[in-house]
């Protein structure tokens, strides 16, 4: 509890089936040769991962990275349960907390806050975009 613990042990933890899904998927676009060449040239099964696999994998990882961020920069409701100081609160529940019951919230300061708070999305995106057109280029590709 209060802690961001919670939130982000799991998503290094690979929780999201999605991600475990696309990886595997990935994995298999791989011709059997270029794993069966490392073999004869004496690599084992960690070093033929380390040394082949998860470099052709970057697309993939930068793909499942962009988006973990992303998703969990937008996820309310994990954030919502474990943690209960207003000092510890995630953006989302920051936004909702802003908000009055009565009416008489700030509009300007709460759309300027949540103009404020897509910025780091804005700047994931930007910069991971060219991962991920990579990954989208090479997936097609047989």
């Amino acid at each position: 509890m209060n802690t961001f613990l919670p939130l982000i042990l799991p998503k290094l933890l690979a929780t999201d089936a999605f991600f475990v899904f696309l990886m595997v998927q990935f994995i298999r676009g791989f011709p059997r040769e270029l794993d069966e060449a490392a073999r004869i040239d004496g690599c084992g099964h960690w070093r033929i991962f380390f040394n082949v696999i998860m470099p052709l994998m970057t697309p993939a990882i930068a793909t499942t990275v962009i988006f973990t961020f992303i998703w969990t920069w937008n996820d309310f409701f994990s954030s919502l349960i474990y943690l209960t100081k207003p000092e510890m609160f995630t953006v989302p529940i920051a936004l909702k907390s802003f908000l009055d019951s009565t009416g008489g919230s700030n509009w300007g300061a709460m759309f300027a806050m949540s103009v404020v708070s897509l910025i780091p999305v804005f700047l994931v995106f930007l910069f991971g975009q060219r991962f991920l057109i990579r990954g989208i280029a090479t997936t097609g590709i047989k």
